[in-house]
């Protein structure tokens, strides 16, 4: 039986529900939203209204507490579209909840600028870091934001200009759905609107000037992207290593001796869904890796600093383990092999004799594959061009039983 509702309520208020959506308002002993919500629904509410709380943790502790009461949580737009309904589905099961979602803001900004949601990226940046657009930063792409406040669409324009997209065609959306909506454009080197409305969302035409920061959807980006000492997986031999980690949905990486996180990196970059932490030893790399990981709009990249095994001590158990750095440090290899997850993989590559043997040895005694990755690539010799060979990699690929 259900004893939860949640009611998806847009700028228009009552107006916009129907007939089901306002009994549930009315009828509730206890109406749970934010204050602009419950001023919105004030007319329907008959209940306690309790507005958010911050934590919002302890607003959901208050709601599970009431459990078995008429309860209704007001929503914005689509409750299970970056909404609280996704956050309330993970302690209430559906059979116990009645859910009236309402169009969200990136279905009414849609329907406004005629562009079809399936071919657009749709982002949240509600109280995220604004980094996050930056792999959806392609030409002729089109994107969705919803923002934070009424100086987000500044900031956002002032990236788009940092990354090369200064042309870029910046859309505000505000109030939508609501007496006070207002559609306002610029471009986003000139970006001037003001007196812009807290609740709004962005459209971006995304154009790129000549040296734009675009990201390209493969494995194996161009070393020049990232900031690196020199310690850095190379291009082709990162992109043969993120093949063998074989990324899959919802899974932690261990990068191990992380350098420039180059691999961590890359590795959340294939679905954003999979995570990462970086160890790293070197205060200085942990530093660039972090700002790195802003620069590809991975900014969640977990940094733990500290040295191998000691470092790996209580840090969520991995899926896959990635060894570029330090693995001829003693324990480095047991600590990894014990924390991995059955059915994970590990992936060590060589540079040195030392390792190789370690990792022959490991083989020899699990088995696995071996491959040997070398690289050539021409350079000038004298006044012509010949072949500069890199040094040889090792990779050791082993699955967890």
């Amino acid at each position: 039986m259900s004893w939860l509702t949640i009611v998806g309520i847009g700028e228009d208020g009552l107006v916009g529900l129907g007939e089901a959506a306002r009994g549930a308002i009315s009828s509730a002993e206890f109406v749970f939203g934010g204050a602009r919500h419950l001023e919105l629904a004030a007319a329907a509410i008959k209940g306690e209204p309790r507005a958010w709380v911050t934590p919002f943790s302890e607003s959901v502790d208050a709601i599970l507490a009431l459990k078995g009461r008429k309860v209704c949580v007001l929503a914005s737009g689509d409750p299970f579209h970056h909404g609280v309904g996704a956050t309330l589905s993970r302690h209430v099961d559906a059979s116990q909840m009645r859910v009236f979602p309402h169009p969200s803001s990136f279905s009414l900004a849609a329907a406004r600028l005629g562009w079809p949601l399936q071919d657009i990226a749709t982002l949240s940046l509600h109280g995220r870091p604004l980094d996050l657009i930056r792999p959806h930063l392609h030409p002729g792409a089109r994107i969705l934001a919803l923002t934070s406040d009424e100086h987000g669409p500044a900031a956002l324009a002032q990236l788009l200009v940092e990354a090369g997209f200064g042309i870029s065609i910046v859309t505000v959306l505000e109030a939508l759905g609501g007496p006070d909506e207002k559609i306002r454009s610029g471009v986003a080197m000139s970006f001037d609107l003001a007196d812009i409305d807290p609740l709004n969302i962005c459209a971006i035409s995304v154009v790129a000037l000549p040296g734009a920061r675009v990201l390209p959807f493969a494995p194996g980006l161009d070393d020049d992207f990232f900031e690196h000492d020199g310690q850095i997986t190379k291009r082709e031999v990162r992109a043969l290593t993120l093949s063998s980690l074989a990324p899959r949905l919802g899974e932690t990486l261990w990068d191990i001796g992380a350098g420039s996180g180059s691999v961590a990196i890359e590795w959340m970059l294939a679905h954003p869904s999979l995570r990462a932490i970086a160890i790293e030893s070197n205060p200085e790399r942990a530093a660039r890796i972090s700002r790195n990981a802003g620069q590809f709009g991975v900014p969640h990249l977990q940094i733990a600093i500290g040295k191998a095994p000691e470092a790996l001590a209580d840090l969520p158990a991995p899926h896959a383990i990635f060894i570029g750095g330090g693995g001829t440090d003693p324990g480095v290899l047991d600590a990894a092999i014990a924390a991995l997850r059955p059915g994970g993989r590990l992936v060590a590559n060589a540079v040195t004799l030392e390792l190789e043997a370690l990792l022959l040895a490991r083989h020899a005694d699990l088995g696995g594959s071996l491959t040997r990755i070398a690289v050539s690539r021409a350079g000038a010799v004298g006044t012509m061009t010949g072949w500069r060979p890199a040094m040889p990699i090792m990779q050791w690929v082993w699955v967890k039983s």
